[in-house]
Formats: structure tokens, C-alpha cells, sequence
């Protein structure tokens, strides 16, 4: 256990108090036009990742036995259907299918999806209540905005803990707490009572494919929506949990003024990135990197490719895995995203799909990747590059290079793109969400007057009020 000063501890308390003062009293109409534009296009984003992610066989067998235990009926589960568990339930189905695709954006300053762990818990609590979609698109801006401050508040030596154990559950509180109304002092205390119940789930089992590392984001919201309970009857952390679980058990280095700094002013959720490839954000650039290397060439196969070097960031040398055992290992095996690149000409879900990890071909290929270092490093934006040369059998050498992959602010995409991933990947389950999305994305008056409840009915084509 790390030795934290009293000094710290009570500033990270301040701090965190000026925050949820802010962000409590925090109106529609005080949220500059751009940042709401926006929230309405990562909240849409980031629910077509979780439908998109509906036909996974383990996803299906885990949200059946979810099912089986859930108690009245408060909130549907974006599943291709429209069947309803409790607010609880709902929250980790939703939560877990949601990262499951590798589709969903994230907070490009740190290591955070700020979004995600927030989402699925406004989802279900903002169904249960029926809460006119601004309050839920409002409460969203409050949870980005406060957990990607927590994640600059506190951070980590090299990549050991995962973000979405240890995260989620502090954004998904403050959510909540802002969907309920709750006042400055009642929202910390959420938060600091959601920070005790963070998972300290390893960044390596990514890498390693253990399946769990999905359903942290929904075990997240389900515990952050409880957190809001249970300080709303007495049941709390202490004013130093957030301090004493981030900084004085799990090791961060502190820098409380992170909580505080430029509030309305500085909008974290501009600092936002999309992804359009289904798979890690840091083997992105590795994936542009192919791409640029095989432009003007067409499609090149397996037995023709003799040899592929990778020169890419510390942070994708990490995912060094050149046997990925399931999907998610797919995700984050810089072997398997370069290989899958080359052999499918993209790196969409089906370049990661189960039947990847078993071909033959492609396991010959993610083991003539060699991984090396970018040199030399690269300040932000460019912090994230990566550069391809392929070696043919007939002698030729195929070069392509990305210092900085498309989606975050430097490059972004976009509305009309980033509308087109969420089209492709609701519409085929939800054909009537056609006209949700158009509306969300004008932010048009009267939709946003309009309960949540209501809006997920004609999503789903059917009546959820019972």
C-alpha cells in the first residue's frame, strides 16, 4: 500500500466536491452547442457498437443466464429484441455487450472509454425512470466529464491496470447520480463510494483473451447505478475513498487539480475518439499502416507474403500475441491485426471473427509479424505511429506508414461517417431506429423533451412501458 499523505487526501476530497458542485448544478443550456452535438453522436456511436455485438455465442449464453435471475422488468436489452430485465440486469447485459465488439470510442489524453462506462447504466436507469432524453444526454456529458478527470487525476505506470475495472464504476455513478438529480455533496459521495467498488482487473488479459475483461464494464454499471442507491439511504464511502482506493492501494500518482481544472471551459468529451476498426485503438495505425502499403497493389495473400515488420509505439508493443486464443485476443494482437489486414483488406468484425483464430493461412502469417519500436518517439498527436514494410516471396518490399490513425481530434471523422458505422450497425436489428438517429443527431426539440422509454419503444417496435 502506497503512502499518501493527508495533504492529498484531502485535496483529492476538495477537488472532487468542486467538481460535483459544478456538475450538479450544470443546465442543458449552459452546454456549449458543440459539445452536445457531440454527446448525441458518441452516445449514438457507442450504442450501435453494443447492438452490433448481439450475435456473439458466449455474449448470448451469458445474457440467457442473466435472464434467468432478473427481477421486474424496468429496461430492454439491445439484443435484436426487445425483451426487459431490472434496471441492474439490464445495465450489465448492455454494459457487457457493448466493448464486446471492440467498436466502441474512448478518451484519447489517457487510457479511458469514458463513454462506455457511462452508457449502459444511463440506458437502463434513464428507461426505469422514463427521463426526457436531454436529461440523459446532460448526465452523460457530467459522467464523461468526471470520469475522464478522475482518469487524469490518478495514473498508472505502464499499462497493469484496465481501465474499464477500474473506471467504470466511478463514471457510471456519476451518471446516475446526475440522471436522479442528486445535489454536489450526495454526487461525491456516490462517486467515492463507486470507487470502492472498482474491479483491479489486469490490462494483460486483453492481450491474453480472458473473456471477463467484457464484462467488467457491466458488473461497472450495475455497481455504479447501486452506488447512487445506496448513498440515497446512508450506505457510503468515506470523503478519501477516491484517494485511498486510486492512489493508496492501486498506486497512482495524484495530481488532484485534474478534478477541478478549467471547469466549463475545457470539455473532455471534445478530446473524444471514434474507432471504425474493430479492434484496439493502438494497433489502429498499424492497421492505416497495411492499408497505406497496399494501396495501388490490390489485394495480396498469405502464401504470397515472405515476411511483415511492424515498427510501431510502446503502448502496441504490448500486444505481442502471435497465438490469440479467442476474439478478444484477436483484438489486441498487433500479429493477428496486421495479418488479418492484409489477408481480409480491412479490419472490420469479420477480420477478428472466431473462424480467424483457427485458419491456417492466417496463423502462418501472424507468425512472420516481427514487432520492433517506432524510432524515434513521436510526441501527441503523433504518440501513437506505426510503420509496415511487407516482404513478398518475389522479392518485393510493400511500405506504408501512419503517425497518427483517423477518429480522434487531430483527425477526426466525420458526422456523415460516423453516421454511417451507427446505421450499418443498428439498422439491420432495429430498422425503426432510422428516424431516432436522424432526430438524435439534429438534436431536434421535441425528441429531446421526449421520456427514454418512449424513444427505446420505437426503437424496438413495441410498447415497454409494462
Amino acid at each position: 500500500m502506497a503512502d499518501v499523505s493527508v495533504e492529498t487526501r484531502t485535496a483529492v476530497e476538495r477537488a472532487l466536491l468542486l467538481l460535483t458542485k459544478w456538475s450538479a448544478s450544470l443546465a442543458w443550456g449552459e452546454v456549449p452547442e458543440d459539445v452536445k452535438r457531440r454527446t448525441a453522436l458518441i452516445l449514438l456511436d457507442d450504442f450501435g457498437a453494443l447492438v452490433a455485438a448481439r450475435s456473439e455465442p458466449e455474449l448470448i449464453a451469458f445474457r440467457k443466464q442473466i435472464a434467468a435471475y432478473s427481477g421486474k422488468p424496468e429496461a430492454t436489452v439491445f439484443d435484436g429484441g426487445a425483451s426487459r430485465l431490472d434496471r441492474y440486469s439490464a445495465a450489465l447485459s448492455n454494459g457487457t455487450a457493448a466493448d464486446w465488439c471492440e467498436l466502441d470510442g474512448g478518451y484519447r489524453p489517457v487510457v479511458c472509454h469514458a463513454a462506455l462506462y457511462c452508457i449502459s447504466a444511463l440506458l437502463a436507469e434513464g428507461e426505469a425512470r422514463d427521463a426526457p432524453f436531454q436529461d440523459l444526454l446532460l448526465a452523460l456529458i457530467v459522467g464523461y466529464e468526471t470520469v475522464a478527470r478522475i482518469a487524469r487525476c490518478f495514473t498508472f505506470p505502464g499499462l497493469v491496470l484496465h481501465p474499464h475495472g477500474g473506471l467504470a464504476t466511478v463514471g457510471a455513478a456519476a451518471a446516475v447520480a446526475k440522471l436522479r438529480g442528486l445535489n454536489a455533496e450526495s454526487a461525491a459521495a456516490a462517486i467515492t463510494t463507486g470507487a470502492t467498488l472498482v474491479l483491479p482487473g489486469p490490462f494483460g488479459h486483453a492481450v491474453e483473451g480472458a473473456l471477463i475483461r467484457n464484462v467488467w464494464p457491466g458488473l461497472c454499471a450495475q455497481n455504479g447505478i447501486r452506488a447512487v442507491d445506496w448513498v440515497e439511504i446512508g450506505i457510503q464511502g468515506g470523503p478519501y475513498s477516491l484517494a485511498d482506493v486510486f492512489a493508496a492501494i492501486m498506486g497512482a500518482e495524484s495530481a488532484p487539480e485534474e478534478l477541478c481544472r478549467d471547469l466549463g471551459q475545457h470539455w473532455a468529451i471534445r478530446d473524444a475518439y471514434h474507432k471504425m476498426h474493430a479492434c484496439c485503438q493502438y494497433g489502429h495505425s498499424t492497421v492505416e499502416a497495411v492499408l497505406a502499403a497496399l494501396q495501388g497493389v490490390g489485394r495480396i495473400s498469405p502464401d504470397m507474403i515472405e515476411r511483415i515488420s511492424v515498427e510501431t509505439h510502446w503502448k502496441a508493443r504490448k500486444l505481442d500475441n502471435p497465438r490469440p486464443a479467442t476474439t478478444l485476443a484477436a483484438k489486441f494482437s498487433i500479429q493477428h491485426i496486421a495479418a488479418a489486414t492484409l489477408a481480409y483488406g480491412h479490419a472490420g468484425a469479420a477480420a477478428f471473427h472466431a473462424d480467424t483464430l483457427t485458419r491456417p493461412d492466417l496463423d502462418r502469417l501472424r507468425h512472420r509479424v516481427e514487432i520492433a519500436p517506432f524510432e524515434p518517439e513521436l510526441e501527441w498527436p503523433n504518440d501513437r505511429p506505426s510503420r509496415v514494410r511487407i516482404t513478398l516471396t518475389d522479392g518485393r518490399v510493400l511500405s506504408g506508414e501512419c503517425l497518427s490513425a483517423p477518429g480522434g481530434a487531430d483527425r477526426p471523422f466525420t458526422e456523415d461517417e460516423i453516421s454511417a458505422k451507427v446505421r450499418a450497425n443498428v439498422l439491420e436489428a432495429y430498422p425503426t431506429a432510422a428516424e431516432v438517429i436522424t432526430r438524435t443527431l439534429a438534436l431536434e426539440p421535441a425528441l429531446l423533451r421526449t421520456g427514454w422509454a418512449k424513444i427505446v419503444a420505437s426503437i424496438v417496435g413495441c410498447d415497454t412501458s409494462s
